[in-house]
């Protein structure tokens, strides 16, 4: 499965993010990438107003990006908004492929920490799910869930190979404060590869700072993309800030490490 880890800066302009979309993702065919993953929040950055954004699957935006999914022949993962309860959203993961809307998944762990209260503005999932991207099973998790490991192993159980992980990860406003969430993101990674023994990719919001742009104590993005293998060794790691990188993962390589590490069959509880 030849992947593109798509660390984008997305900002409040949905039209302009949506141009995001369509030039990564023809960048990311041209390296020959059959799945293309994008951050959490690729509709509109945290940060600015979610009033009024919210779409329904079969709306512009997803059926845009359906559209650019089928122009590439590839399957493109991003975070869009779709309706939620009492005037919130629901923070959704689209799964769009060349042939239709594969998945969508509504986080079920909102980001109610840090002194932010996600849930304001969003109305939670209770569902998790797993989609089949070119025969391979593919579990779906957002940002926050990463803390949650009961999801992964979930996740596993219901066949997921690979779990996508797009992110909008908070670094807080100090340089200490980042160090550590970047820290955080680092070893929560590579513990979810290693509790579901699936390989993990997570794709993260690039850092704002590095286009100039002021914190605004929204979880806006650290970027470090990662991709983690399912012993929890480390494939790849971006950078800071605008990035991509496309490599290959062989979702049969979850055999031998789940025959040498059987946690999955030796739980007792």
């Amino acid at each position: 499965m030849r992947t593109a880890l798509m660390q984008v800066i997305t900002g409040r302009d949905v039209a302009a993010n949506l141009d995001i979309v369509r030039d990564r993702t023809a960048r990311a065919a041209d390296a020959g990438a059959e799945l293309v993953i994008f951050p959490e929040a690729t509709m509109r950055a945290f940060g600015h107003s979610l009033k009024g954004v919210a779409e329904p699957l079969d709306g512009p935006f997803a059926s845009a990006v359906q559209e650019i999914a089928a122009r590439h022949g590839a399957t493109i993962a991003l975070g869009i908004f779709t309706p939620g309860d009492g005037g919130r959203v629901r923070n959704t993961l689209l799964v769009a492929g060349p042939d239709g809307i594969l998945a969508a998944y509504d986080k079920i762990h909102l980001f109610d920490a840090f002194g932010f209260a996600e849930s304001d503005t969003v109305t939670p999932g209770s569902e998790p799910t797993v989609c089949r991207i070119g025969g391979v099973p593919v579990g779906l998790a957002v940002c926050y869930d990463v803390r949650f490991p009961n999801l992964f192993v979930r996740l596993a159980d219901a066949g997921a190979k690979v779990i996508i992980l797009p992110a909008s990860w908070g670094a807080g406003t100090t340089d200490e404060q980042r160090a550590d969430k970047l820290d955080q993101w680092r070893l929560l990674t590579r513990a979810r590869a290693l509790d579901s023994t699936c390989f993990i990719v997570a794709v993260g919001q690039g850092d704002p700072a590095t286009i100039g742009q002021e914190p605004s104590g929204a979880p806006t993005g650290i970027g470090h993309s990662m991709a983690v293998a399912p012993d929890g060794w480390v494939l790849c790691e971006l950078g800071d800030g605008v990035e991509f990188r496309v490599i290959d993962i062989n979702p049969d390589g979850v055999v031998p490490i789940r025959a040498a590490i059987p946690v999955l069959e030796n739980r007792r509880i």
